[in-house]
């Protein structure tokens, strides 16, 4: 749940940083947890030690995951899908991009559920699926994206926030950006708009041959629960 307490400058989005919120003309705004890509790095790693076994295929699971009342209880949503071995670097990207596209969605719309929206306005908040895919190219091709996403100032996305409220209250069902103009430019239409994607978040693209015995999904909605997990 993003809020105008986490809004940066763009120099303190650091490679090491885990939290924060900065606004992009190119992206929108971005959660920066979101977009660390820690979690593709640790799928990538589970599909490379399942090629390097003897089994034929290997089993891979993916997840994200939620926490409240400082971690004493815990729920999210997770995907397993079996793999034979053999997949090219682009099919391993391909499949790793198409299990987090899967479980983000389920993710997003598990927290939209009445039972954790009186908690927190992030399903589908609007930056959160484009921050998971950029988290994802950040992952599997390190580069310095900030540089890359023509990042504003902090007062300058502080003066987005106030004008049009907190990110929470758009939602954002896809991956293409949800951009908010300038609030200041008195030639632009004061509305949030879809964008597009920039070509370095497009060369990739999502698994979907489910026919050729190469992937087939064990688990397509799996739920996970948690309590004083500490």
């Amino acid at each position: 749940m993003s809020k105008r307490d986490d809004i940066i400058e763009p120099s303190e989005w650091t490679l090491d940083r885990k939290t924060g919120l900065v606004y992009s003309e190119i992206l929108g705004w971005i959660d920066i947890g979101h977009a660390q890509g820690s979690d593709i790095k640790n799928l990538l790693l589970d599909i490379k030690r399942g090629e390097s076994s003897r089994d034929g295929y290997y089993d891979v699971t993916y997840s994200q995951k939620m926490f409240v009342y400082h971690r004493q209880f815990g729920t999210g949503k997770f995907v397993k899908w079996r793999i034979k071995q053999g997949l090219s670097t682009c099919e391993k990207n391909s499949v790793a991009l198409a299990m987090m596209m899967m479980t983000a969605r389920l993710f997003e719309r598990l927290q939209s559920n009445w039972c954790f929206s009186w908690y927190t306005d992030s399903g589908f908040s609007g930056e959160d699926l484009t921050s998971d895919l950029l988290g994802f190219y950040r992952a599997i091709l390190p580069s310095d994206y900030p540089s890359r996403l023509s990042l504003v100032s902090k007062e300058r996305a502080l003066s987005r926030w106030d004008f049009y409220g907190p990110i929470g209250n758009y939602k954002n069902k896809g991956f293409l950006p949800l951009l908010f103009p300038d609030p200041q430019d008195n030639c632009a239409v004061h509305k949030p708009y879809k964008g597009r994607l920039p070509s370095f978040m497009t060369w990739v693209q999502p698994w979907s041959d489910f026919t050729s015995g190469q992937v087939e999904i064990i688990t397509g909605d799996g739920g996970y629960y948690s309590f004083l997990s500490r």
